[in-house]
């Protein structure tokens, strides 16, 4: 590949999983746009690569060189790609946690009625008790007095 005086040379020793940057690419002469075709041609470079090789070459590589600059370049592109796809996945997860929140809303609302509803059946339920110990009361009193006149019966023929 040869772009405005620059010539870009690759080779990928087959025994070696890491190639060493000047192994990889030499430059023979550079103009300031022919800088950014060559860190663009990097970056193309590094974008099969893993991770760790980005970062060992970007640490063997000055600040401010164009490896330096292509693997920080490549780094920052996943580095943004992984923080899309982890903003859509909190996206997602948020708008799962409103549709449970309305559902815990709804059942909340849900149960206070029914809670106000067995409240209104017990404090029924207390009315009918105390109306039933009235006639319970009322019972005992007319057999009392059945009792009595029965006795009194008894006794008046004796």
């Amino acid at each position: 590949m040869a772009t405005d005086g620059v010539v870009l040379r690759v080779s990928h020793p087959a025994d070696t999983g890491l190639l060493h940057s000047r192994l990889m690419a030499v430059t023979v002469e550079e103009t300031a746009a022919a800088g950014a075709d060559k860190v663009h041609a990097l970056v193309q470079l590094l974008r099969s690569r893993s991770y760790e090789e980005i970062r060992q070459r970007m640490y063997d590589n000055p600040p401010g060189s164009p490896w330096w600059l292509a693997c920080k370049t490549e780094l920052d592109i996943r580095n943004g790609e992984q923080m899309a796809a982890a903003l859509s996945a909190t996206s997602h997860v948020l708008e799962k946690l409103r549709g449970s929140t309305q559902h815990f809303e709804q059942l909340a609302e849900t149960l206070h009625e029914s809670t106000k509803e067995v409240i209104e059946m017990l404090v029924g339920t207390k009315e009918a008790g105390r109306r039933l110990e009235i006639a319970v009361y009322v019972t005992i009193g007319i057999t009392l007095v059945q009792l009595f006149n029965l006795i009194f019966e008894v006794f008046r023929k004796r």
